[in-house]
């Protein structure tokens, strides 16, 4: 689902698709046991031996003790409330991975509740018994997720699904009395919504058993009745109220036309909901739908028409007089409160600047809100707002190894032209008191319909801090945040034209006198991957380095290994490779397809494990540029998915990562040595 309709996850960024079974099947390694890699030359790490690389040389001691305390850095996010507010419940690192904390108090300790050696990133509490706590947890990053609940009495943890399908989405209902998940253990290829009474919480029956992805989003306060929602892309979405006794469904959303959903509540009396939808305008706007005029004929009215931005993410006041509105404003987070008598939407103008997620009431404070902040110097935490006073209260504060956070670099918000009209947003860090042109690494995201936001980055503050390089974030077209035309410009075969934000990048790189376009680098996750080698592969000459973490390097052979549960999904954003004309454009765009031309030296990381990028992709394009190119690096995590979560395996990466690009594109130039003055 959207951003909007899944808990926060915190993380900062093979196998082949199984048949259709009785449970979707977690990846199985693509190499021997004793060897998980194609590749030739690979060997495992000297004291991590999850870690196999080839090419990777040793990190110099001088820059591990430079990157030490950055690598150090950690993060606190919200993931629940108690009832009364007094307890908070955080995901965060102290050890190798996020595990569940307790917070109890401003600023005070944070009592660590779990203490597995995967990480846990999604959890709640379940309502009138703030000592149990549900929670998702995969293994070795295969996103196979399963629910476990905890019981914080005993101190012990129990599985209360099959252990072998994937699930998601995870919801208590308000009176405590009914859990509900998607899961894919009918057939592993489509996620239905599961059940089940908290007093039997393995006792679980499908409340919806229907071909595609279907999530669970909220109850309403009696717990008789379900919000679910159907995806089918991030633009296409459905929404229903299904009876929790007999599985009754209720269309909300019109049988006509198309839109993505971002959020969804339900009213206090339970007899109508708050939606946040982009099918009615080009941006996420905010509704209320009455259920007996369901499903919608007609345009209902905007309670959000002159705020020019998507609504991400709404929270109900306990009393249901106040709503909670979030809006993605040029990448920057504003929150407001929607009186729901009135209408009148007033800006919560008390919250630091920044990036917010997970906002949301305890189940019995109308006056309290909660939420996690973050922005471009220091990692996100947790803080709460009282409403009576507006005054925020910080009650986390997160390290970033003793390091001084004033003395990190503040992004500037640029734009520049690019093709077919198109303005591309970006985030551009300089490094302080530069003189003379500067290196730049390009930073592309995931999605393809994510968006870079101003968030603490220990690659960019690294980079620029350190080692004087420049930091280009771009959003090019198909990003998030800029309205659903925006996003929709690389959708199927128009991603061939995108491909023109890559030149537009370069164009603008060259037009600012203190960055060096001679000596630029690409580095990007997932789909970001993808636009890293694309950059290589289609404007060879004007790449110096490239990094490529769990990239696509063919878009065939990405959509037919994917994960089942998920193909679909995907193919609604990239096309259908078993249409002949479609598969041609995506060959004809694929890095793999034009290998012969990249120049820029190479460094490719991959987590065996990943559900989503096969590590097919890694090792094929390794090998297709090690016929011309043999120095490639190649770094693969045996414990690690879709990006590396542990920390252990994160800092090799990162330090590696430097140790490239350090070498690649060098320091920067003094004036002199570039006729500038």
């Amino acid at each position: 689902m959207n951003p909007g309709l899944l808990p926060l996850v915190v993380s900062l960024l093979a196998a082949q698709a199984p048949a259709p079974a009785p449970a979707a099947q977690a990846p199985k390694a693509q190499a021997s046991a004793s060897k998980p890699s194609q590749v030739p030359g690979i060997a495992p790490l000297p004291g991590q031996p999850n870690l196999w690389v080839s090419n990777v040389p040793t990190v110099p001691e001088a820059l591990r003790q430079r990157m030490e305390q950055y690598l150090e850095a950690r993060s606190a996010a919200l993931l629940d409330t108690s009832d009364d507010g007094k307890q908070l419940l955080i995901t965060t690192r102290f050890a190798d991975t996020n595990q569940l904390h307790l917070v109890e108090m401003p600023m005070g300790a944070r009592t660590q509740l779990t203490f597995a050696r995967e990480p846990i990133n999604r959890a709640l509490f379940q309502p009138g018994d703030s000592n149990v706590i549900y929670f998702l947890q995969d293994k070795g990053g295969g996103e196979f997720f399963q629910v476990f609940r905890l019981d914080r009495r005993t101190g012990r943890s129990e599985l209360l699904t099959d252990g072998k399908s994937r699930h998601s989405d995870v919801k208590v209902s308000q009176d405590g009395r009914w859990l509900a998940y998607g899961g894919t253990g009918r057939n592993g290829k489509d996620t239905d919504v599961y059940v089940a009474p908290t007093a039997q919480p393995r006792q679980a029956r499908r409340l919806t058993e229907l071909e595609g992805s279907w999530a669970p989003i909220a109850f309403s306060n009696d717990g008789a009745k379900l919000l679910v929602a159907q995806e089918r892309a991030v633009d296409d979405a459905d929404l229903y109220v299904v009876d929790v006794a007999s599985g009754a469904r209720q269309r909300i959303t019109p049988q006509e036309g198309k839109g993505g959903i971002t959020s969804v509540v339900f009213a206090h009396d339970g007899k109508s909901v708050y939606l946040a939808t982009d099918r009615y305008s080009d941006f996420a706007e905010l509704y209320r739908v009455d259920l007996d005029k369901a499903p919608l004929t007609s345009a209902p009215e905007s309670l959000t028409k002159a705020v020019k931005w998507n609504v991400t993410d709404l929270a109900l006041s306990p009393d249901g007089r106040k709503l909670a509105v979030a809006f993605n404003e040029d990448g920057f987070t504003k929150v407001s409160l929607l009186d729901t008598r009135t209408k009148a939407l007033a800006p919560l103008d008390s919250l630091p600047k920044g990036v917010a997620f997970g906002i949301g009431f305890p189940l019995k404070r109308s006056d309290l809100l909660a939420l996690t902040v973050g922005d471009a110097k220091s990692p996100m935490d947790v803080w709460t707002v009282d409403l009576k006073s507006r005054k925020p209260t910080r009650w986390t504060r997160s390290e970033v190894g003793g390091l001084d956070t004033n003395t990190f670099v503040e992004p500037v918000l640029v734009r520049y032209p690019s093709t077919d009209g198109v303005q591309v947003p970006a985030f551009l860090y300089l490094p302080r008191g530069a003189t003379g042109k500067v290196p730049v690494i390009v930073s592309f995201h995931g999605g393809p319909e994510g968006q870079s936001l101003p968030l603490f980055s220990t690659f960019a503050q690294f980079a620029t801090t350190e080692l004087g390089m420049a930091v280009l974030v771009p959003n090019v077209r198909g990003s998030e945040g800029y309205g659903k035309a925006y996003r929709a410009m690389d959708d199927g075969v128009k991603r061939e034209q995108s491909l023109a934000d890559i030149g537009a990048t370069l164009d603008f790189i060259a037009s600012r006198k203190e960055l060096d376009a001679s000596r630029v680098g690409v580095s990007g996750g997932s789909y970001g991957g993808y636009m890293t080698l694309a950059s290589v592969a289609f404007y060879p000459e004007r790449f110096k380095a490239a990094v490529d973490v769990v990239g696509i390097s063919s878009l065939p052979s990405f959509l037919e290994n994917t994960q089942a549960y998920r193909r679909d999904l995907r193919r609604a954003e990239y096309g259908d490779e078993r249409d002949p004309a479609v598969r041609k454009v995506q060959e004809r765009i694929s890095p793999l397809g034009s290998v012969a031309r990249i120049r820029a030296a190479l460094y490719v990381q991959q987590g065996a494990n990943d559900p989503r990028v096969p590590q097919s992709e890694a090792e094929q394009i390794v090998q297709a540029v090690r016929q011309r190119s043999p120095d490639v690096w190649y770094m693969l995590a045996t414990d690690e998915g879709h990006g590396f979560q542990k920390k252990a395996n994160r800092d090799s990466a990162q330090m590696t990562t430097m140790m490239f690009f350090e070498k690649h594109l060098g320091a920067p130039r003094s004036p002199e040595a570039t006729g500038t003055k």
